[in-house]
């Protein structure tokens, strides 16, 4: 079973928990100590600036990475050169960085609201259990590259990864 960051997970219905009903994972971080991974096609329900802290930035969308530490934002971007400290993901997908930066880049216009992409909170498994839980069929390991995160296609890229799968 070959995880790395920059895998994309999907989940099936033998997955019994609300929280991942056809959601689209990427793994960032598979290591010693266990995985880590953001869903990216499920919208959160408000904008960047309804929260207090960023009222006066643009309206970019968030999403729900997971539901482990939903009070801290996450952020995936495509502009190295701009947002320093990042850590490639996968076909020039980055993970974190200065975020206020990033913040200061998307507000000035420098950097595209389609280059960015935030999330609330993220998912973890402790060492193994992912492995055990794909063993078990509840998620399926697809061959899409990591640029998917930033797909304008989100809200279908679940239907469409599941319709492509050789096991599904």
């Amino acid at each position: 079973m070959n995880i790395h960051a920059g895998t994309i997970l999907i989940s099936t219905a033998l997955l019994n928990d609300t929280n991942f009903e056809k959601v689209v994972i990427v793994i960032t971080e598979h290591n010693e100590k266990g995985t880590i991974g953001y869903i990216i096609n499920q919208q959160f329900g408000r904008r960047f600036n309804e929260l207090e802290e960023f009222k006066h930035s643009l309206p970019i969308p968030l999403y729900i990475g997971g539901p482990s530490q939903m009070e801290n934002i996450y952020f995936m971007h495509r502009k190295p050169s701009f947002i320093e400290g990042g850590e490639l993901i996968g076909s020039n997908v980055y993970m974190n960085g200065d975020f206020k930066t990033a913040v200061q880049l998307v507000n000035s216009g420098t950097l595209a609201v389609n280059d960015i992409k935030l999330f609330i909170g993220y998912c973890g498994w402790d060492v193994q259990q992912l492995e055990e839980e794909i063993a078990e069929g509840s998620w399926l390991i697809t061959t899409a590259s990591a640029d998917l995160v930033f797909s304008v296609g989100i809200n279908t890229i679940w239907n469409e990864l599941f319709a492509n799968h050789p096991g599904s």
